[in-house]
């Protein structure tokens, strides 16, 4: 669902099984991890009604930019160092209109606007690829192998606790934590290909607070990213976060004794969700040189 937008627009700037564990760790209000699920599943509008959409089209604005971190102090006199890459983020952050549309199984078309051009990132079930007209390249590109495994690991259109069992997926509660000021139940999730995440759940809402996000490379080093749920709205009776907010962890780097500067949180703006559009099976195909324009 929300995890697949996340990782799209970060590309462009990213066993059937429930173990017997996961029935038996108790919280002190006495919920299993599947209770829990099952909670979140009934809050976000029900499981029938989630199997009923088919597909998703989510437009609005995504924030980037906004570079503002501190520079990685250079390696002393005499003493060789790796050249880091630089951030190329705009030091101002800018509002980018995107469309992303999602059909299952796993079909997924991300659009963004950056100067005046589209850029368009495919993934067809199987198989990526994406054109980046605002870097110079014309050209259609198959995703990277990491961007690959990323898109692999995301879940359907309805989430990672809709239906997880049917799924394959092994739901583990891990404890009790604050996020925000909001007590929270924290999932393990592992899914059937062995991918794991994380997933806190309110523990009055049973609504998403916070996931993990995918890990993001910063000077050479992978930060950990959370990714927040916020401003919850229904739309046709399923509750749905009108706004994403992503935050890099900072952590040590190997050239510099002190933490890094994290980056500004990064916000995506949802403007409108509309359920079970009908796709033409071309949306979902490579894209075609030069054809970076929006579909309807």
């Amino acid at each position: 669902m929300l995890r697949n937008l996340v990782v799209a627009g970060t590309t462009f700037i990213f066993a059937l099984s429930i173990a017997s564990a996961a029935d038996t760790a108790k919280t002190q209000a006495g919920l299993s991890a599947s209770e829990i699920a099952s909670r979140n599943v009934a809050a976000r509008g029900g499981l029938q009604a989630w199997k009923a959409v088919q597909s998703m089209t989510w437009s609005g604005k995504m924030g980037a930019g906004g570079n503002q971190r501190a520079p990685i102090p250079a390696p002393p006199p005499g003493k060789k160092g790796s050249a880091l890459p630089t951030d190329p983020r705009p030091k101002e952050e800018a509002q980018l209109p995107f469309v992303m549309k999602m059909e299952r199984p796993r079909k997924l078309r991300f659009e963004i606007q950056f100067k005046g051009q589209t850029a368009v990132q495919v993934y067809d079930g199987a198989n990526g690829w994406k054109l980046r007209p605002y870097l110079n390249r014309l050209e259609v590109e198959p995703f990277t192998p990491d961007e690959l495994k990323a898109s692999l690991a995301q879940t359907e259109l309805d989430g990672p606790l809709v239906d997880y069992a049917a799924k394959g997926t092994k739901v583990e509660l891990e404890g009790m934590e604050k996020v925000e000021d909001r007590d929270t139940y924290k999932l393990k999730l592992t899914m059937k290909d062995g991918h794991e995440t994380h997933v806190w759940i309110d523990a009055q809402t049973f609504l998403e607070r916070k996931i993990e996000g995918q890990p993001r490379r910063l000077d050479g080093v992978y930060h950990p990213v959370e990714v927040y749920y916020r401003d919850y709205r229904s739309v046709s009776g399923l509750q749905i976060p009108f706004m994403l907010e992503t935050k890099v962890l900072p952590v040590a780097h190997p050239a510099s004794p002190s933490v890094n500067t994290p980056v500004p949180a990064e916000q995506i703006l949802i403007e409108r969700v509309e359920l079970n559009p009908k796709f033409d099976a071309s949306l979902f195909s490579k894209p075609q040189t030069g054809a970076a324009v929006s579909h309807n």
